[in-house]
């Protein structure tokens, strides 16, 4: 998997924390730096451990499932793509809190819901012979700054990016997994 792959799938996955992030800006009176961080950290910690404990599950069953890892890798990519591209369309708004909670009991679960796709997405490196400590590591760079920016965003714009960014995130993610099924159907050779 290329390093533009890579940077792909990290933004994509780190769509709903961004999503989130922008939320969580929009209920902030004052987003500073400080706040941005926090959130930043809580995603991307997240977004970075979860494909390593799914490329450790993915791991374990690669030789299982080698003829036919593509199949899986385009099912899973499509089936997270097309959940953030349904979610971008429904409409749901943020819920407005008096001031967004930082603490770890509203956060944590947050991160942790947020991340279960990259979890998915670990397998998949797995099955693809990833590096994955260099992948995961981006992906958690990748989410934090994004979602630094986001609580910014939300703080100073409100819900205008939040539906976009969901539908981008799902669209690239379904991209990439058809590249990959077609790669290895070999319609197609990048």
């Amino acid at each position: 998997m290329s390093l533009i792959e890579l940077i792909l799938i990290a933004i994509g996955l780190s769509m709903d924390a961004f999503a989130v992030a922008v939320c969580s800006g929009l209920s902030m009176e004052k987003a500073g730096l400080k706040k941005a961080v926090i959130v930043g950290l809580y995603f991307g910690v997240f977004q970075a451990l979860m494909p390593l404990i799914g490329y450790a599950l993915g791991y374990r069953f690669t030789y299982l499932i080698e003829s036919f890892d593509h199949w899986i890798a385009f099912a899973l990519l499509t089936l997270i793509g097309a959940k953030m591209i349904r979610e971008s369309l429904s409409g749901q708004d943020c819920e407005k809190p008096a001031e967004a909670s930082l603490r770890p009991s509203k956060m944590l679960p947050l991160a942790l819901a947020t991340s279960i796709d990259a979890l998915a997405v670990g397998v998949l490196f797995a099955f693809q012979s990833v590096d994955i400590a260099p992948a995961a590591a981006l992906i958690g760079i990748i989410t934090m700054l994004l979602s630094m920016a986001g609580v910014k965003i939300g703080n100073i714009f409100g819900l205008k990016f939040k539906a976009r960014a969901e539908m981008a995130g799902g669209i690239i993610l379904i991209l990439i997994g058809l590249k990959i099924l077609l790669e290895h159907l070999e319609i197609i050779n990048f």
